[in-house]
């Protein structure tokens, strides 16, 4: 497998005419999982989508593999957890986590052996047929990780990812969290939750613009 890295450059994030965080730079490798913390208000999630691809920075750039995330093919690209979950209400869990692998025009039979697999894994097999409407906080929030989960991603990054879920869920989660790392994903992770802090291997605090090593 080829060491994937990811790397902000001197990156300038904001929102309107509010500078949130200026002139960060950090590089995360295969197979760690970075914590990215800071007060509210301080830029967490904008930075989120910044690393994810979703929007710009100011100033500076995200690079995956040398390469500009805007020039890396689609399926190559960061999957992100954003912390509204971005689900449609409508959907059930299953074709929830089914619908991006759809859109990457995917054979049929994949696409039910990824959705099947996730949705067991994250413990939503018995609500899979439910729509989204109609599942608790807890249940949404795992619903988005595994549609996150199935793409396979060289990157995930994930805000807020246990903030709703129970002691035995959040373990659950972070367990496969932690065996995407060992296959080598790059794992982004927007949380004051001790449980993740503990298993990062390094740290970016955003009120003090500092990464640690």
């Amino acid at each position: 497998m080829t060491a994937r890295e990811l790397r902000a450059v001197s990156l300038t994030i904001g929102v309107g005419e509010s500078v949130l965080a200026e002139g960060l730079s950090f590089a995360a490798e295969a197979g760690r999982m970075i914590a990215i913390v800071g007060s509210s208000g301080s830029g967490k999630t904008t930075l989120a989508h910044v690393l994810a691809g979703v929007r710009s920075p100011n100033h500076g750039e995200v690079l995956l593999d040398d390469s500009p995330l805007a020039e890396v093919k689609p399926d190559s690209r960061p999957a992100l957890v954003p912390q509204d979950y971005g689900l449609v209400a409508t959907l059930t869990a299953a074709e929830t986590v089914a619908l991006p692998l759809q859109a990457r025009a995917l054979a049929k039979a994949e696409i039910r052996e990824r959705t099947t697999r996730w949705v067991r894994a994250t413990g939503l097999e018995g609500c899979a047929s439910r729509p989204v409407s109609n599942l608790s906080g807890g249940q949404r929030q795992r619903v988005a990780i595994a549609r996150a989960l199935s793409l396979d991603a060289p990157v995930l990054v994930l805000d807020e990812p246990t903030s709703e879920l129970d002691a035995a869920t959040r373990d659950l989660i972070l367990g496969l969290l932690a065996d995407e790392a060992r296959r080598g994903c790059i794992l982004l992770v927007v949380s004051h939750d001790p449980d993740v802090l503990e298993r990062s291997d390094a740290i970016i605090e955003l009120d003090r613009q500092v990464a640690a090593p």
